[in-house]
């Protein structure tokens, strides 16, 4: 990868991180960029699969005729949101941008970070719960420890639907 853009979007399944997805293809996205969807999964015990090859440095950076793909993601541990490749098919035929997913096994805060640099990402941008003040100081505050840790802009997108 040369001297295009490199812009990142935290995803998983929820609603929160397609609607984040949505947003940063309408309004960061433009043609020739790389579009990373980067996703973190829990820590566990991954013997069966090739991503124990990956948990410390994430998995390599997997083409979109691979996240389209149920038996290679599957490699990886993930099943493959239909309606997130989906949005992603569309964006890559559209705006023709090329889409990438890079894999973290780990806390999510602390990867997305890594992620920033690992890549590296000229921007992110993430979703938001709208969790309440309780749950947030209990749980913690993803989106809110990226904006304050990453060594590059961060987005967040507030999902109000929830």
């Amino acid at each position: 990868m040369g001297d295009e853009r490199k812009i990142g979007v935290a995803i998983d399944t929820s609603p929160c991180s397609r609607k984040a997805l949505q947003w940063a293809i309408d309004n960061v996205v433009r043609k020739g960029d790389h579009l990373v969807l980067v996703t973190v999964q829990p820590e566990g015990y991954y013997e069966e699969t090739e991503m124990q090859l990956w948990v410390a440095t994430g998995s390599p950076l997997i083409p979109l005729s691979e996240i389209r793909d149920a038996h290679v993601m599957k490699k990886y541990g993930i099943k493959p949101d239909p309606e997130t490749v989906d949005i992603i098919s569309l964006a890559a035929a559209q705006k023709e941008v090329v889409v990438l997913m890079k894999i973290f096994w780990g806390d999510a805060r602390e990867k997305l970070c890594e992620a920033v640099d690992h890549i590296p990402l000229n921007c992110l941008v993430v979703g938001n719960r709208g969790l309440g003040k309780i749950k947030r100081a209990i749980m913690g505050s993803v989106s809110n420890y990226v904006v304050n840790n990453s060594s590059c802009p961060v987005t967040v997108v507030k999902d109000h639907s929830v």
